[in-house]
């Protein structure tokens, strides 16, 4: 039999598994008795779980929504599972959650064993996301923006090769600051120590980010917030556009097809209204399109200038098509 500790976990991660376990079955599992089994369920409820029981021959427990989240017991299929979707949506697979999903993603990485760490690089290698990146942007390597994501949180000096702007390459040494995401790019603010200021890194153009396993002081950040300092750093970052079109179809059809790059809002049965902010025209084009369905530019006039380019190259594309 397991000790009391390792069972209580067991317990736990069968509770989320399933909506409802009868207590027979659950005992079984645990290889305890019904006896054994109630202590354990009140040493989970003693730690703050939320553990509802019925009573009866089918009579079982589950375990409900609390006033917190939990922590989760995963096993290596879904540990795999979930590092691979946090990846995907910290490189802008949904747009808003960058930035949470990369911290959870750090967290996940730094405790998982060296062999799941495998499998989920070598799922990542093998898939080919389907994010939009901007014109020239390799991306943003996961592994890298998660080593650089510790080196924030833990405050640990951390070294890396850079290419600038005008494809300048050196090695930095930094005191990391923060991650931000801004303008479909991830930025790192640090302090350089090799030219005694603030700065900020293009993540997608780092290599080889390590920690060094030096601790540091942080020191105190000349803007109001890592973003500010970035937004203030840039001067050449293409302006976002406010997007706003009407859709002749209905809102649930149009988030299906691009509602992971826009808000749909319903207006009636048969039409919504789409929004995004985007640097790219390209884009908002091209997402118009997927709708499959007829739609009115509202918002900026340079979209209705870009279709109509647009338009008049494929349609001569189509009248020049060899038959």
């Amino acid at each position: 039999m397991a000790n009391t500790s390792s069972r209580t976990l067991r317990l736990l991660s069968l509770l989320q598994t399933h909506r409802f376990w009868r207590g027979a079955e659950l005992a079984e599992r645990l290889e305890v008795s019904a006896r054994t089994l109630r202590r354990d369920v009140d040493r989970l409820r003693e730690l703050g779980y939320p553990v509802e029981a019925s009573r009866g021959v089918d009579g079982g427990y589950r375990l409900a929504a609390g006033a917190a989240l939990p922590p989760l017991v995963v096993d290596d299929e879904e540990a795999v599972a979930l590092a691979v979707g946090l990846q995907s949506a910290a490189q802008g697979a949904v747009a808003g959650i960058e930035e949470s999903s990369l911290r959870i993603l750090a967290k996940v990485i730094q405790v998982m064993p060296a062999r799941l760490r495998r499998r989920v690089e070598a799922l990542r290698a093998m898939t080919v996301p389907a994010t939009w990146q901007p014109a020239g942007d390799a991306g943003v390597d996961p592994a890298a923006l998660t080593t650089v994501a510790l080196a924030c949180r833990d405050s640990e000096r951390l070294t890396f090769g850079y290419t600038t702007a005008d494809g300048r390459c050196g090695d930095r040494q930094v005191e990391p600051h923060r991650l931000v995401s801004l303008g479909q790019r991830w930025y790192l603010v640090a302090y350089d120590l090799t030219r005694h200021d603030w700065r900020s890194f293009r993540v997608d153009r780092l290599s080889a980010p390590a920690a060094t396993g030096d601790r540091f002081r942080p020191r105190e950040l000349p803007a109001e917030d890592a973003a500010d300092f970035v937004r203030a750093g840039i001067g050449n970052m293409p302006p976002a556009h406010e997007v706003e079109v009407l859709v002749h179809a209905p809102g649930e059809l149009v988030r299906a097809r691009v509602g992971r790059w826009c808000t749909v809002e319903d207006l009636g049965p048969d039409r919504c209204l789409l929004r995004m902010t985007t640097e790219s025209l390209a884009w908002a084009a091209f997402a118009i399109g997927l709708t499959g369905a007829e739609a009115e530019v509202r918002a900026p006039r340079a979209l209705a200038d870009q279709l109509r380019e647009w338009g008049r190259r494929f349609i001569t594309a189509a009248d020049s098509t060899v038959h």
